[in-house]
């Protein structure tokens, strides 16, 4: 039988802006081999997979190359679809990240995500130069965050992928107080060791960068701009131990998968 797929443009202002990730219900039984297939054949930084389990969402992510422990705008993407296919409430997802919660909030949908507070590292062996900045160097559970002075700094920055591959996290964000006005930060995300050279939008490290926000700016309720080629916009409520993300989502896509 024809399996059924999506693809949502997430963290998005617009269609055909913020990070695009596939939205596929699979076949009963469907193996991992299988999801891997699915996942390279979309060709996105990231696709989810999600069937109904006791009284949630099983949901599970994969890039092209690697399944990930937390990925937001894939999670954004599956709840759009979702509440698009007729689901109302709070939507609840059981992950590797634990069970995550999703709710309408306007036009925008809000997501209960960890926090993933970051500790001061030193910088692994030519990280500084595979970005071709310095700053100050933090680690969360997953990934390298390098703070620099300005937007400018970050919206300039020319990676050297192949050398970036070899360092030792998932990804590698870099952030700066914003500049533009309505924004509070901003941010790039490198994650060329998970097939990903520069992804769109990131929700999962601004569970990471808006606890560090949020202490430096002193309040909680935070607004972000990912400065990728396609741009994103993520807001934000500090909570403790979690993170509220808010975004909204596009349909640009529906189909069926017609290989087995």
């Amino acid at each position: 039988m024809p399996t059924p797929i999506h693809q949502v443009d997430a963290f998005a202002d617009a269609p055909f802006e913020g990070n695009p990730a596939a939205v596929c219900f699979p076949p009963a039984g469907a193996s991992d081999a299988w999801l891997a297939r699915v996942a390279r054949e979309m060709n996105l930084s990231e696709t989810a997979f999600l069937w109904p389990e006791r009284d949630a969402w099983r949901l599970r992510w994969l890039t092209p190359e690697v399944e990930v422990d937390l990925c937001g705008h894939a999670t954004l993407a599956a709840a759009h679809v979702l509440f698009e296919r007729g689901e109302a409430g709070v939507l609840a997802f059981e992950t590797r990240s634990g069970r995550l919660l999703a709710r309408r909030a306007g036009d925008a949908i809000a997501l209960d995500f960890p926090a993933r507070p970051l500790a001061p590292a030193a910088a692994p062996a030519g990280l500084f130069a595979a970005l071709g900045a310095e700053g100050e160097c933090l680690q969360s559970r997953d990934d390298f965050v390098v703070v620099l002075d300005a937007e400018e700094a970050v919206r300039g920055l020319a990676p050297d992928f192949r050398a970036l591959r070899a360092t030792p996290a998932r990804g590698v964000a870099v952030t700066a107080r914003a500049s533009t006005p309505g924004f509070d930060f901003v941010s790039r995300f490198f994650a060329p060791g998970a097939g990903i050279d520069e992804d769109p939008v990131t929700g999962s490290a601004h569970c990471a960068l808006g606890p560090y926000w949020a202490g430096v700016l002193g309040r909680t309720a935070l607004r972000a701009r990912q400065l990728s080629r396609r741009g994103g916009t993520v807001e934000l409520d500090v909570r403790g131990p979690r993170v509220e993300l808010r975004g909204r989502a596009f349909t640009v896509l529906r189909g069926e998968l017609l290989g087995d």
